[in-house]
């Protein structure tokens, strides 16, 4: 039998089903229960047996249903299915809920749902809002009859689905041009955007092993949701595509990291900025650098921190840049100065531009955007809104929205992202300098800075936040920070603001939600502890 189109996942596993049936290419580990291990025999054929169950649901081809869980086996076999049956997958933060829940189940059409036991009472808060939705799959075993009874929809238990016997089904997708999931991104503006990922994309990311540095016999650890582009395309897409032995953790846990990295001799992992502070303001341990990692795949690890971070855990860095719309840039491990974000590869081209369009000088700051190296017109489909496509790939160019500068020799450098700056008392501020300088205290468990609109009302200026998450919760804590910040930093960097929170609150991608931390900071409340909020006297 002739090999059938990777770009389709569904073909994919099927492929590899057929010739390393019994590789367990998939270790799923969670603190509160057994390993999952999945196989790509195990793969296919729980995919199949999914994908009769959604046939017998009345889905077509082309229909959308979602996904709401954390990392579980179940989630890559739903994708599978989908893949199989060219249906469309929208995949949701499972600690969504309310209002946003609704809406991006309403905007994607979803006809159904597949969610995790500890998601179905956010869905039965809000299921009379969905009567578009005609079916509701639980996963788990904490879904007992009194819950199932309150679905108003058909229901099902997917336990019950994958001990169904096992038949072939029949890969109806054909086509990579054609949409295989529809991943949002985070809102932090305004209402999420639904971007259109295609099998070819998709399938196009699974073979970028040589751009990331993995070797056959690595092992990937992601602690990542798989609601997310990075442990979906980075690491699950990868690792199925060459046979690595991936491991995925049901959610990240900065506590629990290394140990779970020694545990299964993993030797990359995947990280995003946030998650690299995080694991940075732990205690130091005598045996930080035991470990098995041979390097790490970073998107954001702030530059302060990057040679403490190689030299504490004895790692090295492959810093990257990419978004769910495209673009993408690499600073290989070794290559280039600490900071950068390295080049974009051969198939794409670059520029730095002013808000005019025009191309800005070596070392001054302008919108990163991308072309691919052939010239043929960027494209981004944003599920029903094609303004905001078209103005996303205006001029057949990738508008990233992210504001850099380019050294002497080349290299690429992230900045922030536009509109996020913090330009205090007439200078521009580096959060990262002094996330560093709290997240070494032994006081401070996770720290993130921001500015808030400045209290001199001076146009275009911020005032700075700290947000920390105290070890402890004695509120003295707050001087000792202010003293730290005001010995160690030049006056214009210390914090205006000491911002005390109970935990960051953070996308599923770990990144700090600044939307919800300027909430917290205009509602200044000192009457609970999870929002304290000191200025220096």
């Amino acid at each position: 039998m002739a090999e059938r189109d990777e770009l389709i996942l569904a073909n994919l596993i099927a492929n590899r089903a057929a010739t390393h049936p019994e590789l367990d290419v998939l270790t799923f580990e969670n603190e509160d229960c057994p390993d999952e291990v999945r196989t790509y025999r195990q793969l296919w054929m729980h995919g199949c047996q999914i994908a009769k169950a959604l046939k017998f649901e009345r889905m077509e081809k082309g229909d959308y249903f979602a996904i709401l869980m954390h990392n579980h086996p179940e989630f890559v076999e739903i994708m599978i299915a989908a893949s199989t049956l060219g249906l469309v997958f929208v995949p949701i933060d499972p600690r969504t809920r309310g209002e946003k829940l609704v809406y991006l189940l309403t905007h994607s059409g979803c006809k159904g749902v597949i969610c995790a036991d500890y998601v179905l009472e956010a869905l039965l808060e809000v299921q009379e809002q969905l009567s578009f939705i005609t079916w509701l799959w639980v996963l788990g075993p904490g879904t007992d009859a009194a819950m199932m009874d309150k679905i108003t929809k058909r229901s099902r238990l997917v336990a019950e689905i994958l001990e169904s016997p096992f038949q072939a089904i029949e890969v109806v997708t054909t086509d990579p041009a054609e949409p295989m999931e529809i991943m949002y991104t985070s809102g932090t503006t305004g209402d999420p955007k639904g971007v259109v990922i295609t099998h070819a994309r998709w399938g196009s990311i699974a073979s970028w092993h040589e751009l990331l540095g993995y070797q056959r016999d690595d092992r990937p650890y992601s602690g990542l949701s798989l609601t997310h582009g990075n442990a979906q395309l980075v690491t699950l897409a990868c690792s199925l595509k060459s046979g690595m032995r991936a491991v995925f953790s049901r959610r990240f846990s900065k506590s629990r990291f290394w140990g779970v990295i020694r545990k299964y001799d993993c030797t990359v992992f995947s990280l995003l900025g946030g998650m690299a502070t995080a694991l940075y303001s732990e205690p130091p341990q005598v045996n930080d650098a035991e470990n098995p990692v041979r390097y790490v795949i970073s998107a954001g690890m702030p530059s302060e921190i990057w040679e403490d971070f190689e030299r504490r855990f004895d790692v090295r860095i492959l810093e990257f840049y990419a978004a769910v719309e495209g673009g993408l840039s690499i600073k290989p491990i070794a290559q280039g100065p600490i900071g950068s974000i390295g080049k974009p590869p051969a198939t794409l081209v670059f520029r730095l531009v002013d808000d005019y369009g025009a191309d800005v000088p070596v070392g001054t700051q302008g919108e990163l955007i991308f072309q691919r190296a052939d010239a043929a017109p960027f494209q981004v489909h944003y599920l029903h809104d094609p303004e905001a496509s078209a103005k996303k790939t205006r001029g057949g160019w990738l508008r990233s929205g992210d504001i850099g500068h380019l050294d002497d020799n080349g290299w690429l450098y992230f900045d922030f992202r536009a509109g996020s700056a913090i330009r205090h008392n007439g200078e521009f501020i580096n959060p990262a300098r002094i996330e560093k300088l709290l997240a070494e205290s032994p006081l401070v468990a996770d720290v993130f800075v921001y500015g808030v609109k400045a209290q001199s009302g001076s146009a275009g200026e911020k005032d700075v936040v700290a947000a920390v998450v105290p070890v402890s919760n004695d509120l003295s804590v707050v001087a000792e920070l202010f003293s730290l910040c005001r010995a160690a930093l030049e006056p214009n960097s210390v914090p205006g603001y000491i911002q005390l929170l109970e935990e960051i609150p953070k996308t599923v991608s770990e990144k700090p939600i600044e939307r919800f931390l300027l909430e917290a900071f205009h509602r200044q409340s000192s009457d609970v502890f999870s929002e304290y909020l000191v200025r220096p006297s």
